[in-house]
């Protein structure tokens, strides 16, 4: 079973890490504000990085070391992969943002 790190981002670029066995739901959620509190207050809607393991507790770990490190190495991490910050769940027919 796969599991997935993520950070999901707002439009001004507000940054979220989670971790989730079903990364197409998970979006979904965030982009519906099912979650109430940080990522609904601050519209963190966009999915900017993601790395996927196929061991639960490898996820748990990477996620946690994640959201210790300051946003400078985030941002870095995202741009790597992502320069131009774009939606990676943009294509995959979730509900639209906003």
């Amino acid at each position: 079973m796969p599991y997935y790190v993520y950070i999901m981002a707002s439009d001004a670029r507000c940054l979220y890490v989670g971790c989730t066995s079903n990364l197409e739901r998970r979006v979904a959620q965030h982009r519906l504000g099912v979650f109430r509190g940080f990522t609904a207050r601050y519209r963190v809607t966009k999915l900017v990085h993601y790395e996927e393991t196929g061991d639960v507790r490898v996820a748990i770990n990477r996620e946690r070391a994640l959201k210790g490190w300051v946003r400078r190495r985030k941002v870095a991490l995202i741009e790597a992969t992502n320069p131009a910050w774009r939606d990676l769940a943009q294509d995959w027919g979730l509900p639209p943002v906003g």
